[in-house]
């Protein structure tokens, strides 16, 4: 049980993430807080998620920056999840940092990565404790990946065979899967389903996202299968 806990949280966050540098529209995205519930093959809740994006506008001449907050504290008896993740990107959707801290049962870690989008590096770690890895000049963070995606998404676009930073570097592979109709707050709506496969030092894993067609395209629901079942992340409303 406790590895099936463990293992929940990467890809309830690797909702699909890294993007080529390449321009794309400005933001829709609203500053928003959205609650989802963390669940159980049966329905039954394991905790509880919230994604929060906010904006602040560059000095004179200058972009602005947009802000993204991941936080997830789930679990079961004898083993709990309590999970923090933070990312700062310009309005075009390149990462410059992102911290995440874990605490799974008896055991934490904390993680930094700086993005240099002059010289296509992302520094983890401090002090000594550094280490570099090559990236493009527009590297993503998975926090900021999933919002990008989203305003693809929003665009009629669909990046498909990308590189996502968390941690180490992970590859992607993104598919349409058609229209589902799922209920929110009780009442059915159609919601466009999108396939990942993921695959990285620590991890291998298939799942899939299902994003609202309202204009900002909202991630209503994330599910993974698991040995237990297939797991899931539903928006709450």
């Amino acid at each position: 049980m406790k590895y099936l806990l463990a293992n929940l949280t990467a890809p309830i966050l690797i909702t699909g993430f890294i993007a080529a540098a390449a321009p794309i529209n400005a933001p829709t995205l609203p500053n928003e807080s959205l609650r989802y519930s963390v669940n159980w093959p049966t329905g039954v809740s394991l905790g509880e998620g919230t994604l929060v994006a906010s904006s602040s506008p560059g000095a004179s001449g200058q972009p602005g920056h947009m802000h993204f907050v991941f936080d997830l504290d789930a679990g079961a008896p004898g083993f709990t999840i309590s999970d923090r993740y933070r990312s700062e990107a310009s309005g075009s959707f390149c990462s410059a940092e992102f911290e995440k801290s874990i605490s799974h049962g008896s055991k934490s870690a904390n993680d930094k990565e700086t993005f240099d989008s002059e010289s296509g590096t992302v520094t983890r770690g401090s002090g000594s404790g550094q280490s570099q890895i090559s990236a493009n000049t527009c590297g993503k963070d998975a926090l900021t990946f999933l919002y990008f995606l989203r305003q693809e998404l929003s665009q009629g676009r669909l990046p498909q065979h990308e590189t996502v930073f968390f941690g180490a570097p992970y590859e992607i592979r993104l598919s349409a899967a058609g229209t589902e109709s799922i209920k929110i707050g009780g009442a059915p709506v159609d919601a466009d389903r999108i396939s990942a496969q993921v695959s990285g030092p620590s991890a291998n894993i298939s799942f899939e996202m299902l994003f609202l067609k309202d204009p900002s395209r909202t991630l209503a629901l994330v599910r993974v299968p698991l040995a237990l079942g297939k797991f899931s992340m539903e928006l709450v409303k």
